[in-house]
């Protein structure tokens, strides 16, 4: 699925990142907890100029548990640490400044040493478009300072943003990247909001998402587009289209396909997480 979607203002934010780097002594790099390394910007690894990273997994809530703790040791593995949060209901926010100064612990010993005696920290918090960003630096902040909303490239301007754990928050846009090289990772990025819904035909994410929930969540499917057990071994596209005769859609299958989407967003289909942790490792 070919999606165009890369806007001016996000290859402005980039130049302007790259420049804020050099004011920061960590990075935040904050991913969508159900799409781990599809929400990840590759970006990141070109412009981060060596710097100490955090990788915050939010909307831990819709997430498989699971699947979480296994994408959190993949990233140990690799020198990265990483934790998981719900910061729309304000679970594991304190991780957060724990893990800041587990990470810059020799950073402050060496400023100490100097006759510094309250060291401020400064950390950018980065990602890509509605991974909760900007709920995150609210918590933290304990205030509603940056502008949250549910939809892609609420926040377009960067903000330096003070907590109350000496520790200063660059808040910068949501920065996406100039081309998918997988075209699944577009798809998940469609599936969880990450992309504005103008940008994409929701049966081709809709049928991404039922090859899935057609066999991990067959009660959830049933209850809510009351379909049959034989109903949910069809392929696809006549699955689809079983489901909107069912809901009463006439052949309006798109308007199921949106229905679909929306309660994967949601949740109410259960606790998904869309990427697999690579079996070798690697």
């Amino acid at each position: 699925m070919a999606i165009q979607w890369y806007p001016g203002h996000m290859a402005k934010a980039r130049r302007e990142v790259s420049e804020a780097l050099k004011q920061v002594d960590i990075i935040y790099e904050i991913v969508d907890a159900r799409i781990p390394e599809s929400s990840r910007n590759p970006l990141l690894d070109e412009i981060g100029q060596g710097k100490k990273r955090l990788i915050i997994l939010n909307k831990a809530d819709l997430a498989d548990p699971a699947a979480t703790r296994a994408w959190i040791d993949y990233y140990a593995a690799h020198q990265l640490p990483a934790i998981a949060i719900d910061a729309q209901h304000t679970k594991g926010i304190n991780q957060i400044a724990q893990a800041t100064r587990a990470e810059l612990a020799e950073y402050v010993a060496k400023q100490k040493d100097r006759g510094v005696r309250q060291v401020l920290l400064r950390a950018m918090c980065i990602g890509i478009p509605n991974v909760g960003k900007s709920t995150i630096l609210n918590r933290l902040a304990q205030r509603n300072i940056a502008q949250a909303g549910n939809t892609p490239g609420v926040t377009r301007a960067q903000q330096w943003i003070k907590t109350n754990a000496d520790i200063m928050l660059l808040d910068t846009p949501g920065i996406l990247w100039p081309k998918f090289e997988d075209p699944l990772v577009g798809t998940k990025l469609a599936l969880t909001g990450a992309i504005k819904d103008t940008l994409f035909h929701p049966d081709d994410v809709a049928l991404f998402a039922l090859k899935q929930l057609s066999h991990q969540a067959q009660d959830e499917l049933t209850k809510f587009y009351h379909v049959t057990p034989a109903e949910l071994q069809l392929a696809g596209p006549d699955l689809l289209m079983q489901m909107t005769a069912h809901l009463g859609f006439r052949d309006d299958y798109e308007r199921t396909s949106w229905a679909i989407i929306n309660d994967v967003r949601k949740g109410r289909l259960g606790r998904f997480t869309w990427d697999e942790v690579p079996a070798d490792g690697q």
